[in-house]
């Protein structure tokens, strides 16, 4: 049975230029840093950075979004860190604000602001 989602892995060809730019990102250093895989834990998520994943390609594929508590503060600050602008923030119904950016490696990064989502870890 599923017990909800647990990891997202980026591609990393460039492990350690990856890791820093998302330790800024983050705000934090990685749990786990080994020279075959990176993980951070984000929210009681992973994001795992993995040199050997194939690299994206283009845009197209899954789409994973990061939960925050403002989409228009932290779109711009991802901006400001070097993202490029993907799909800038827009409002899709009920108060709820995603937007996406393509990180310095290429890969989407999507971010939403939720009012109406609440995590309950399952027992």
């Amino acid at each position: 049975m599923f017990q909800g989602l647990r990891t997202v892995i980026y591609p990393a060809p460039r492990l350690a230029e990856v890791k820093a730019w998302y330790t800024q990102v983050l705000g934090q250093p990685p749990y786990f840093d080994e020279p075959y895989y990176v993980g951070f834990s984000v929210g009681g998520f992973e994001l795992g950075l993995d040199p050997d994943a194939a690299p994206a390609t283009s845009p197209a594929g899954p789409l994973t979004y990061w939960g925050v508590p403002d989409a228009q503060a932290a779109f711009e600050r991802l901006i400001s860190l070097g993202a490029q602008v993907h799909q800038a923030v827009q409002e899709v119904g009920e108060g709820i604000r995603v937007a996406t950016v393509l990180d310095p490696f290429g890969n989407v990064l999507g971010i939403i602001e939720n009012p109406h989502f609440k995590f309950q870890p399952v027992s």
